[in-house]
């Protein structure tokens, strides 16, 4: 009716005491959703982890139990962030969520720690990670030096900066050919190490528990390792208010 009509036009023509709230542009589809979840999570820490896993656990067999209490582990985790992300679709994930819960304070010195500490030492550490697949090439049979390495790294992540300033569709994009490539390597590796199984390799499954580390250390970094591997199961949830129709997306891929 005519007064319902009234409502929805104050609504829409704020008044001077009202404030106009921005809201970010839904450019993310489903395909961009997965990939910012898979893509993020199979990155260099799936190539590089489990070396470090095996060796610190110090058999086959506890290095499989250890990964799977890790999937398990970032399994529920993704269900918990779907059902927040839900709940409370905004786009910070935890810090949005601490913010809601918490308060203020405590809101604020996660993102503080979050932007100076977390954030910068993990992309330092992807990206080092990159620069020695991309330098190794061109130093074979030698190691690269280190400050090649780590122009590299800082060259890419300025790159990835600059891109994801420009444009959200050009890192969607981004993101879900690299998904596609780091889905083929893995493949590739999964692949060969059924045929070599086939071929009668089997010699690391027997006695597999043999000389594992029980210790608390040895437990700990395994998990540590495992851990970093998984991460990224959480970053849909940075950017809710980006995703079109978020309440589908979020619940259908963590699902």
């Amino acid at each position: 009716t005519s007064r319902s009509h009234q409502n929805e036009n104050k609504r829409e023509k704020p008044g001077r005491g009202d404030t106009q709230r921005f809201n970010l542009k839904r450019e993310v589809g489903i395909i961009g959703a997965v990939s910012f979840i898979a893509g993020t999570m199979i990155g260099s820490g799936i190539f590089i982890s489990p070396q470090y896993v095996l060796s610190a656990i110090g058999s086959p067999g506890a290095s499989f139990v250890i990964w799977t209490c890790c999937g398990i582990l970032s399994m529920l985790g993704g269900l918990c962030y779907a059902e927040l992300g839900t709940v409370i679709p905004e786009s910070g994930a935890e810090y949005i969520y601490m913010l809601r819960t918490a308060g203020k304070v405590v809101a604020f010195m996660f993102v503080f720690s979050f932007i100076i500490v977390m954030r910068p030492a993990s992309a330092t550490g992807i990206a080092l990670s990159i620069a020695e697949y991309v330098v190794a090439p061109f130093y074979n049979g030698c190691t690269p030096p280190q400050l090649v390495v780590k122009l590299v790294a800082a060259g890419a992540i300025i790159v990835l900066a600059i891109v994801n300033c420009l444009s959200v569709r050009l890192a969607t994009a981004i993101q879900v050919v690299s998904m596609a490539i780091k889905l083929l390597a893995l493949t590739v590796i999964i692949l060969g190490g059924v045929v070599m199984l086939f071929k009668g390799h089997t010699e690391n499954f027997e006695n597999s528990f043999e000389e594992t580390n029980v210790n608390v250390s040895s437990i700990g970094i395994a998990f540590y390792q495992c851990l970093w591997s998984y991460d990224g199961w959480n970053t849909l949830n940075c950017l809710t208010e980006e995703l079109k129709h978020p309440h589908v997306r979020v619940y259908v891929y963590y699902s």
